[in-house]
């Protein structure tokens, strides 16, 4: 085994800063104390000292050099006194210990970043008491935020004062801060406010940094709907044109439009073709955020239409889509137009293998060929790779069977 080395020693204390030990260390006086600490030695053993005597003496003399430079680098070096029946009588290292912190922290060159972090619970302290123990949690993540610090502690002090402000946050004045601040330090803001405010002041249903608004009392950017009339005569506006219109969440849930049927696609072209079809409008790009749709009561007198891509992932949005439309038919989703478009088969990135209990018989047994890769592994058919006299066809159908 290599003897262990001053650049070994370092390693282990480096280590120790790497992992947010040493700073946390700084502000953690009623932690159990991490000093002194003894680090790990690996030495010769009694055969290499007869067998290589002068290099175990250069070892031991390179070891005490090290306290020798300057005091800068400060160990406390055991030594053992051995009998040895060739060698006689000698003195070997047998621990070597790093006493205090700041023995720690020169032997690295970290004295200043320290200061730094103190100074940054310094200022928590006097200002966010609260905020402090975030700090020892994720050190190294505060040191590279020292330039920022106040104009965060500014933010979470603001809001503590406005809780659930109801504003959107380019309306929040605090001086040097503006939205893009904010946005930009969503993720340690969540965590200092969370630290900071009483539990009636969050929303614990809104998580991430997508959600930070909504959790913390902020208006949001509002959420878009955006859907074309298939039917000319029930033109929402008056402009004689295509109607593609995109409203907002809470517009979309109170329209109430007189229509009978409501179709879906993921795919924006087939959204803009779409061909005419009485009483109906065409919704794009719903994905798997279906809570959007959970205010439309309306919807629920309508006959609802899917239409996704044949693969796992566009059954599981259809699985999805019923859990707030249980009346949800699928289109163009079956085995008979997989087999009719072989020449445009694709291949999924990576299937879905969970089940989905909300599809019909026919739609769990073509789920099942695609999971189990019993056609051609990882199969799919991309909706926009359909024919489209295929879903004129499909359309025609629907119509007739009403």
């Amino acid at each position: 085994m290599r003897w262990t080395t001053t650049a070994d020693l370092r390693g282990q204390v480096q280590k120790l800063w790497d992992r947010g030990t040493l700073l946390a260390a700084c502000v953690q006086s009623e932690s159990p104390a991490l000093f002194p600490y003894r680090l790990r030695l690996a030495r010769p053993t009694s055969a290499e000292m007869s067998e290589r005597f002068d290099e175990v003496r250069a070892w031991m003399a390179d070891l005490r050099q090290v306290n020798a430079s300057g005091g800068a680098l400060r160990l406390r070096i055991v030594l053992r006194e051995v009998r040895h029946r060739v060698l006689g009588t000698n003195c070997v290292v047998e621990d070597i210990w790093i006493d205090t912190l700041d023995d720690a922290l020169a032997l690295i060159g970290k004295q200043k970043e320290a200061r730094r972090f103190v100074g940054l619970a310094d200022l928590t302290r006097k200002r966010v008491p609260q905020g402090l123990p975030w700090l020892p949690g994720r050190p190294l993540d505060a040191l590279a935020l020292v330039a920022v610090w106040p104009r965060l502690l500014d933010v979470v002090l603001w809001v503590q004062s406005h809780p659930r402000p109801g504003i959107y946050l380019r309306q929040v004045d605090i001086p040097g801060v503006d939205s893009k601040f904010i946005e930009g330090h969503r993720g340690v803001l969540s965590e200092l406010l969370d630290l900071v405010l009483p539990a009636v002041a969050i929303d614990s249903s809104a998580i991430g940094v997508s959600q930070f608004c909504r959790r913390y009392g902020f208006q949001d950017k509002p959420l878009r709907i955006r859907f074309r009339m298939l039917d000319a005569g029930l033109a929402l506006l008056p402009t004689g044109t295509d109607q593609d219109i995109g409203v907002t969440q809470a517009t979309f849930e109170r329209l109430d439009p007189p229509i009978s049927r409501v179709f879906f696609t993921e795919n924006e072209v087939n959204f803009l073709a779409f061909p005419p079809v009485p009483g109906s409008i065409v919704v794009f790009g719903a994905g798997y955020g279906f809570e959007v749709l959970a205010g439309a009561q309306w919807l629920h007198r309508c006959r609802i239409h899917y239409w996704g891509d044949i693969d796992t992932h566009g059954f599981a949005i259809l699985d999805q889509l019923r859990t707030r439309l249980p009346h949800a038919e699928s289109l163009l989703m079956d085995r008979l137009t997989l087999m009719a478009h072989a020449a445009q088969w694709g291949e999924e990135p990576q299937a879905l293998v969970r089940d989905l209990p909300r599809l019909n018989a026919q739609e769990t047994a073509l789920f099942d060929e695609l999971r189990d890769n019993r056609l051609r592994p990882r199969l799919r058919l991309e909706q926009e790779r359909i024919g489209f006299g295929w879903l004129q066809q499909a359309l025609a159908h629907l119509l007739a069977d009403a």
